[in-house]
Order: C-alpha cells, then sequence, then structure tokens
C-alpha cells in the first residue's frame, strides 16, 4: 500500500505533513496530499539508453546544425526565435477563452500545409468538436490528424507509431499517467505528463507544444518544475475588451526572451498584426492630456504604445491608485520622485494610469513617458502629437541611459513622429529631419516641457 505525500502545488515542493506555509517557495495554502508515486515494474525504462561522452568540437565539425522549420504564421515564427525547433518542448498557456486553441490550431495547419506531419491531441474536446472549429476558421483543407485521449500512454504510443513532426497537446492539466496514483491535474500527474512528453520529444525528435491553464492570480498551473523542463515558455495574453491578442515568450532556449507577436481576434479566427505600433495607435487623432506615446521594445521588436493618465481630486483619505498594463510598484516610486526632487505633489489626488490597447510594459524605459503623462493630466496641459517620449528615471531624479535607442527612433520615424525626448546618453537618429531634445535630469524635462510647475 502506497503512502500519501504532501506537495506545495506552486512549487512542487515534498513535505513529511501538511503544513499551512510551503517552507521552499513561501506561498501559502499551496501544500495538498497527494498519493505516492507508484514504483511500476521493475524494468529498464522506455527509451533510456547508456550514456556516452560527446565531444562539443566534434558536433560542430561532424554534425549538421539543426534547421528551423517556418510556419509562415510570421508572428508566431518570430515568437519562437524565427521558426520551430526540431525535438522542442513548448509550453503555451493563458487565461481561459483567450484562444490559445484557436491559435495552436491555425499553427498546425500552416505547418502542415508546410509539409511538416502534423497532429493535434485534445484532451478537452472530441475530434468532431475540433472539426467544427476548423470548418469556422477554413482549415479543413489541411492535413492536420486529430485525436482526442486522456491517457499519457495511449497519446506516446499513437505518437511513437505516427511520428509526427509537430505535435499539440490540448492541454496537460486533462492528461493521466496510469502509474501515477493521483487525480488528472494534480501536481503529481502533471509533472509526470510534462516529464514523459518532454523526453518523449528529444528522444524521438518531435516538437511537442503542451498547453497549460493558469491560475486565478496569471500564473501557469502546476509545479514550476514544469517551466524548466521544457524549452520554450509563451504566454497569450490579452484583454477580453480589445481584439488584440499577444503572444509573449517569457523563456526561449533558442531565441530571444520577452519576444512578442500581435494578433488580432477576428470572425475567422486570429490573423497576424505586422505593425503593431500603427494598430495601438490608431484611434490616437486629437491632443489630449494625460495622453503620451512611449517607445518601447518588446523583445527585439520596437513598438509604439500609448501611455494614458487621469489625475483628478479625490474625496476618499487615501487616494486611488490604479494602474493597467503596467506595474503598481514603478508607479509609486514615480510619484514619489515626482514630489521629492521635482515638488509636484498628487497628494489627496486620484492617479488612473492606463496603457492603450491591452499592451503590458514592464521595461523601466516607460518611467519619464509615464512621468510626462501625470504631469501632463494634472496641469491639464497636452503635448504634441508628433512626439515620442523614453527614459528611465532614478531615485536622484537623474534619466538613465536605455537600450536599442536608435531602434525606438527608426520606428517612430516610420510612423510619422518627428521628434522625440530621451536621456542625454541617447545619439541623434540617422533620420536627419527627426529632432532628438536630449535631457539630464526629470527637473531639466519638467522644465523644458512643462515650464516652471509650483506644486
Amino acid at each position: 500500500m502506497s503512502k500519501s505525500s504532501f506537495t506545495c502545488n506552486a512549487c512542487g515542493a515534498a513535505h513529511k505533513k501538511w503544513a499551512g506555509r510551503c517552507e521552499a517557495c513561501g506561498e501559502w495554502n499551496s501544500i495538498v496530499e497527494e498519493a505516492a508515486l507508484a514504483s511500476g515494474p521493475a524494468k529498464k525504462s522506455l527509451g533510456a539508453a547508456k550514456g556516452r561522452r560527446i565531444e562539443l568540437s566534434d558536433l560542430t565539425t561532424k554534425d549538421k546544425p539543426l534547421v528551423r522549420a517556418v510556419s509562415g504564421m510570421d508572428e508566431f515564427d518570430r515568437v519562437l526565435g524565427g521558426g520551430l525547433v526540431p525535438a522542442s518542448a513548448i509550453l503555451v498557456a493563458g487565461d481561459p477563452g483567450i484562444g490559445k486553441s484557436t491559435l495552436l490550431l491555425q499553427a498546425a495547419a500552416a505547418f502542415a500545409r508546410k509539409g511538416l506531419k502534423s497532429m493535434y491531441v485534445s484532451g478537452e474536446e472530441a475530434a468532431s468538436q475540433i472539426r467544427m472549429r476548423a470548418d469556422r476558421l477554413g482549415l479543413t483543407d489541411a492535413p492536420v490528424m486529430l485525436a482526442a485521449e486522456t491517457n499519457l500512454r495511449d497519446i506516446i504510443t499513437t505518437l511513437d507509431a505516427e511520428r509526427p513532426d509537430f505535435a499539440i497537446i490540448d492541454s496537460i492539466q486533462t492528461m493521466w499517467a496510469d502509474h501515477v496514483d493521483s487525480a488528472p491535474g494534480s501536481v503529481s500527474q502533471v509533472r509526470a505528463a510534462a516529464h514523459e512528453l518532454t523526453t518523449f520529444a528529444k528522444r524521438r525528435g518531435i516538437s511537442v507544444v503542451l498547453v497549460g491553464h493558469v491560475t486565478k492570480d496569471g500564473q501557469i498551473a502546476g509545479p514550476r518544475v514544469v517551466e524548466h523542463m521544457v524549452d520554450t515558455v509563451m504566454y497569450f495574453e490579452g484583454e477580453r475588451g480589445h481584439q488584440f491578442r499577444i503572444l509573449r515568450a517569457v523563456k526561449n532556449r533558442f531565441g530571444p526572451a520577452d519576444e512578442i507577436g500581435v494578433f488580432e481576434m477576428t470572425g475567422a479566427g486570429l490573423a497576424e498584426v505586422p505593425n503593431p505600433s500603427a494598430l495601438f495607435l490608431s484611434e490616437r487623432d486629437q491632443p489630449a492630456s494625460g495622453s503620451v506615446v512611449f517607445a518601447g521594445i518588446e523583445g527585439t521588436r520596437p513598438v509604439l504604445v500609448e501611455i494614458q493618465a487621469l489625475v483628478a481630486q479625490s474625496s476618499l483619505a487615501t487616494p486611488r491608485r490604479n494602474v493597467v498594463g503596467w506595474d503598481s510598484g514603478r508607479l509609486a516610486m514615480i510619484l514619489a520622485v515626482l514630489e521629492a526632487r521635482c515638488g509636484i505633489s498628487f497628494g489627496g489626488m486620484d492617479v488612473y494610469l492606463n496603457i492603450a490597447g491591452g499592451m503590458r510594459i514592464s521595461e523601466p524605459a516607460a518611467d519619464l513617458a509615464v512621468a510626462a503623462a501625470l504631469i501632463s493630466a494634472r496641469q491639464d496641459h497636452p503635448l504634441p502629437t508628433d512626439t515620442v517620449i523614453f527614459g528611465e528615471i532614478s531615485l536622484s531624479g537623474a534619466l538613465r541611459p536605455i537600450t536599442q535607442a536608435e531602434a525606438r527612433l527608426k520606428e517612430a520615424a516610420k510612423l510619422g513622429f518627428c521628434a522625440a525626448i530621451a536621456p542625454s546618453s541617447v545619439k541623434r537618429a540617422s533620420t536627419p529631419e527627426f529632432s532628438l531634445k536630449k535631457l539630464s535630469d526629470l527637473a531639466e524635462f519638467i522644465v523644458e516641457v512643462f515650464g516652471d510647475i509650483t506644486a
């Protein structure tokens, strides 16, 4: 009889007994009781091979480099790092109904039309339901094999027999391994299924995509060790009220992390957006206070987005600080620097900050654009619509240098902007008609743009 064990849902750490807080990761109420893993038959595991030593020089001189497979969906290929690497394991996660299954079915059809043998395995839908979605998306002519199964042993047996080049498992939380005495979706099952599929992908040279559910906090459900097993982790994100969807790589062994692909949800599925900057700025016509265009970098791609701020007198003892698409802690720091270094107080005022279009920004280069939007909203002073702003603000109020400034300026010039405000370390754009105003600290920026402001 197998004994029970206690495992943390957040990090997968094992504990001898239940506790309210996991000592490994610090999460509360994440430890659950599970049956111990079955020992299984005492025989050699499938595909186990005797280890052998390989010299790196032998690989570079004798073995040919891996060739990426290109689907033709440029945004999807971009996030993968330029295409699909053979024998890679990819984890795609996102909110329910955001479009994960739609995106991957389109990707499977695109790879199949390029000559790759593709298979779509669903543990959540019947094959007839997948066919209905394919009819709606116009993909019925694509030679994609479909299967509806949750038994991990049957899935691996089928994959081993068919030997597809590209396989999608939707989703990893619905898979169950019969040698694991636990319910599907539990930490033990997710960890075992991910391990089996990942090792199978490496052993047979099959590229496998695992679809993962997310928790209410937006993190991938199940043990964190799954993210370490796979080669690439991608989040498919977007706001329900917007038609834009963003595929973001947060880990990629074969390409840049933080790369994004932008899609638009339509009645015929997900359409690629080759120029997301123009889309995010499409509804920005008349100058308005609190509106600033930020020239950002997502992975290797320059993206221009609109930052919107609203400042109003508050009737509450503790004024509101609401942020959508940016770090709330970063906003608190900018407000503190404005008050301590520049004498501009936001006390007694509600502050609302929004990144237009459902975009999420994490890089500190947005500090100066956020500060400009806040002051513009507070003073009711619109900024020129042909100007982009970027720069990191230090706690002393100085403007720190940022990376890839030339790419940001080129993207702005391509979209019709003719001026930029940036830190003093930034080099002038190669476009001769582009005006670049370089400033050294936040106080100088305020005087240059807004004049002398008293708190």
